[in-house]
């Protein structure tokens, strides 16, 4: 993840080295849940994961380091899926990289009357405006939120786009494991 711009808010750069990551591993992935950790404590509480993590050398005392899990049950709706997590309290923040199909706002005049679930997916993924993107979201316990979006058709670091409230509906949705 060492070609990941230095950027000024440490939530900003993980998104960016997930939103790295992911792209490395090509399109057509399944979606991917990290935890987000504080360098230094991770450093400090568990020298031998920040040496097989790489991190020995870290020097950035305000870093976060994204740590995937296990992967995310494909039968299993996404949001209900999200509502069994609960982090334990090394946890400082949580990501999450999903591909989606996007239309532009200028079709949501065309989206037939009383479409849903299946039907709705179907005519999305038919539609000719249509634009596949991987969405990467991530949010801390504090309520901090950034995202990323790339399309699959501008594939390059220098077209992600990056800002807090891309993507309110899964910030909110991640937020919510964190809630007591």
């Amino acid at each position: 993840m060492s070609n990941t711009p230095m950027a000024a808010n440490p939530l900003t750069r993980a998104v960016l080295e997930i939103d790295e990551y992911a792209s490395g591993l090509g399109w057509d992935q399944p979606a991917r849940l990290f935890a987000l950790v504080d360098t230094a404590r991770l450093q400090a509480e568990e020298p031998s994961l920040a040496a097989q993590l790489g991190l020995e050398d870290e020097t950035a005392t305000t870093a976060l380091t994204p740590i995937e899990q296990d992967e995310i049950p494909a039968d299993r709706p996404l949001d209900e899926f999200l509502g069994t997590i609960a982090w334990p309290d090394a946890v400082v923040g949580c990501a999450l990289t999903v591909e989606r199909l996007m239309l532009p706002p200028s079709a949501e005049s065309q989206v037939p009357q009383g479409l849903s679930g299946k039907k709705l997916t179907r005519w999305v993924a038919e539609h000719p405006e249509r634009q596949e993107v991987r969405m990467t979201v991530a949010v801390l316990r504090d309520g901090a939120r950034e995202s990323a979006l790339r399309l699959r058709e501008k594939d390059a670091p220098a077209e992600v786009l990056t800002g807090p409230g891309l993507v309110p509906g899964l910030a909110e949705a991640l937020s919510a494991t964190f809630a007591d």
